[in-house]
């Protein structure tokens, strides 16, 4: 297991500078109000191909060689990094081929088409999505870049928060969703080294919680096809992520479907951007544990905005 550095976070901020943007920081009143704290919201909703998953994938796609590259690159994802490799692939002029749940939302089949992708769906389990992507490599030769499983994704993600830390001084503690932890993962890689004081929490939904029973275990759980209307946050983690979570994380909280629901319309009201269901759950965790978080200055990675418009969760 290649574990990356602070330096390789350094290195991918200078290759993927060219092909991503440095987001925002937005805040708003009445949620400092409402939560007690004062929260820093990191906009990657605003990234390049609509979520955080920009930055390691182009990190991965660019720190190829012309050999590897030559022969494409390929994923398994519900979304958002199946979005982003494409978006990464069609900037180096490569192909991209992505095995996605026949479930995942079509707005985001629709993104990574828009890219320039292929797109080979399968059934919605972690064991189809796994077996799909198998055979596809066998038969293309095709670069693998992992959704998160990826020292070079992981590298990649930790220059959000390295962004975030000088945008915002002091802050006490950073929190993220967690699925299979790349992003979080990529803040445990930046902050432990960078500003070892800010606590790093992650958030999850209450249907989808084998990250929270994996650190409260010890080891990795996995579930193979979790329910949740956080369709960003169903895959489990993997023995990368798990380093940087068990070494690093001081808690997984997590949140109803009703409590993500209420935040995600609580943010799209006073922040007036568009987020997806799995951007919601960090601030539904800190409205639902305030006492963690009261008088902090709290950073709010809100991953992605690439929400089916058709089918809001509160229609």
């Amino acid at each position: 297991m290649v574990i990356p550095t602070l330096a390789d976070m350094q290195a991918a901020r200078a290759r993927i500078a060219p092909h991503i943007h440095v987001t925002p920081v937005l805040s708003s009143r009445m949620l400092n109000e409402l939560s007690g704290a004062e929260l820093f919201f990191k906009c990657e909703n605003f990234q390049k191909g609509g979520a955080f998953k920009a930055r390691g994938a182009s990190n991965a796609v660019f720190g190829l060689s012309d050999e590897q590259a030559a022969r494409g690159v390929a994923t398994h994802s519900s979304g958002n990094h199946g979005t982003c490799l494409s978006y990464a692939a069609r900037q180096r002029r490569v192909p991209c081929t992505v095995v996605m749940p026949k479930t995942a939302p079509q707005a985001k089949k629709d993104a990574v088409r828009g890219y320039g992708g292929s797109v080979v769906e399968c059934e919605p389990s972690i064991s189809s999505r796994e077996a799909a992507f198998a055979q596809l490599v066998a038969e293309t030769g095709a670069e693998f870049v992992h959704p998160y499983n990826d020292p070079r994704v992981i590298a990649g993600q930790a220059t959000c928060s390295a962004e975030l830390i000088e945008q915002v001084e002091g802050l006490d503690a950073v929190i993220a969703p967690i699925g299979g932890g790349g992003m979080v993962s990529g803040a445990c890689l930046t902050l432990s080294s960078l500003a070892p004081r800010i606590k790093i929490y992650a958030a999850e939904p209450e249907q989808a919680n084998d990250a929270c029973r994996s650190f409260k275990a010890g080891q990795i759980i996995a579930d193979d096809s979790p329910n949740t209307v956080a369709d960003g946050l169903k895959v489990p983690l993997k023995e990368l992520t798990w380093h940087f979570v068990r070494n690093h994380v001081a808690d997984i909280l997590t949140a109803s479907e009703q409590e993500i629901v209420d935040a995600m319309k609580l943010t799209w009201k006073r922040l007036k951007i568009v987020m997806e269901p799995s951007s919601a759950v960090p601030l539904a965790t800190i409205l639902k544990n305030p006492r963690i978080f009261a008088g902090k200055r709290v950073g709010v990675i809100v991953t992605g905005g690439n929400v089916d418009l058709d089918k809001l969760p509160w229609n």
